[in-house]
């Protein structure tokens, strides 16, 4: 079996990091895998310090005859078994390829970010009705398709996005590296974000509602981890801005990182205010690090978080809520661990890395059978 993947994406966030993420995993599995990506993207270069081999072309807007061309030369010529795009607008260079070389191998669409916009007309369904199987990476995104795409509903399936648990496992981080880093008393309780600065990620409901407790508990420490995608250092700076102008000393803006699970085993409680999100892989990544969390009722969230089993829900947008249910797991230790409990074990059952790579590899054999 040989693999196309393709994601002509520009930015650095959760849809490029998990092309990479499942791209690698192929490799370990003794399946062929090459990448499709925009030329000089991040996931371009990210890709090729993995030694993954990559096929940069340039592509901004829709119509590109000549890449279009290009990549027809590209399938024909690298004899892939199937492609599989985590973008929806790949299709739109994808279908037309294989369209001028007649090729009729397998067409997978992972959706990882609804639409607003109703795409049944002629040249949609040209485009959709050449889709052999579209992963939907929660529910809400499974309704999404259903409702603005014209791909029948048994083309479309359930797959959540998939996690390490292994490399996200408490037991093997170290919780001590990171308090230490940031002179993180023991006595004091670390409450973290992890996401990069775009507007709807809640960082503001985040740093008013550390406003609300910081009056309240002098026993806690507030960071946020992340950076700024292509074209945001101006929100960054704005939200940057807001801890001065609450006049907060207790928040780390920690910037990117790469040890992600030493980062998550030092906090004590983690916060995912975004105002809607297709599914949420730092809540995930969480949830596999025994983290305790207070999460947005929104979205993708409910397909991760269990509201009462492994956190507490508050009303997006309400930093006085996500202050209130904060509070209660600031003050309740037994409650914090019990939520980290659940969280693990709900994370291995449904988003281990493992059994959604099996799952997709099922997928693969059954086109390529059928």
């Amino acid at each position: 079996m040989k693999v196309l993947y393709s994601c002509l994406s520009k930015s650095w966030g959760g849809m490029e990091m998990i092309t990479l993420t499942f791209v690698k995993e192929l490799l370990k599995r003794n399946i062929q895998v090459e990448l499709l990506c925009l030329k000089e993207s991040r996931i371009h270069v990210e890709a090729c310090a993995s030694g993954i081999i990559t096929h940069p072309v340039k592509a901004s807007g829709y119509f590109h005859p000549f890449t279009v061309i290009k990549v027809g030369y590209l399938i024909r010529k690298g004899h892939f078994s199937l492609i599989h795009t985590q973008a929806s607008k790949d299709l739109w260079i994808l279908v037309p390829a294989l369209r001028i070389i007649k090729s009729n191998i397998p067409l997978f669409l992972t959706k990882q970010v609804g639409s607003f916009i109703v795409k049944k007309d002629f040249l949609h369904r040209f485009l959709y009705n050449r889709v052999t199987k579209a992963f939907a990476i929660s529910r809400v995104i499974k309704k999404n398709l259903v409702e603005t795409t014209p791909l029948d509903k048994d083309k479309i399936e359930l797959v959540f996005n998939g996690i390490d648990t292994e490399k996200f496992n408490p037991a093997n981080a170290d919780r001590k590296k990171v308090r230490k880093e940031f002179s993180i008393a023991d006595n004091e309780l670390l409450i973290g974000m992890l996401a990069r600065f775009s507007p709807g990620k809640g960082h503001e409901e985040f740093l008013m509602a550390t406003k609300i407790l910081s009056a309240k508990f002098d026993n806690l420490k507030f960071i946020i981890v992340g950076e700024a995608s292509r074209g945001e250092d101006e929100y960054a700076a704005s939200i940057k801005k807001l801890v001065s102008d609450y006049e907060l000393t207790n928040v780390i803006f920690a910037g990117f990182r790469s040890d992600t699970p030493d980062v998550l085993s030092a906090m004590d409680i983690f916060v995912f205010p975004s105002h809607a999100e297709a599914f949420g892989i730092a809540l995930a990544e969480a949830h596999s690090m025994a983290l305790p969390s207070v999460c947005s009722n929104s979205d993708g969230v409910l397909d991760i978080a269990v509201d009462g089993e492994t956190t507490l829900l508050f009303e997006t947008k309400n930093a006085d809520d996500l202050a209130d249910k904060l509070e209660v797991l600031i003050k309740d230790a037994q409650l914090r661990e019990r939520f980290g409990v659940n969280a693990r074990k709900r994370a291995k059952e449904l988003f281990d890395l493992n059994v959604i790579m099996q799952n997709t590899i099922e997928h693969y054999k059954n086109s390529l059978e059928g």
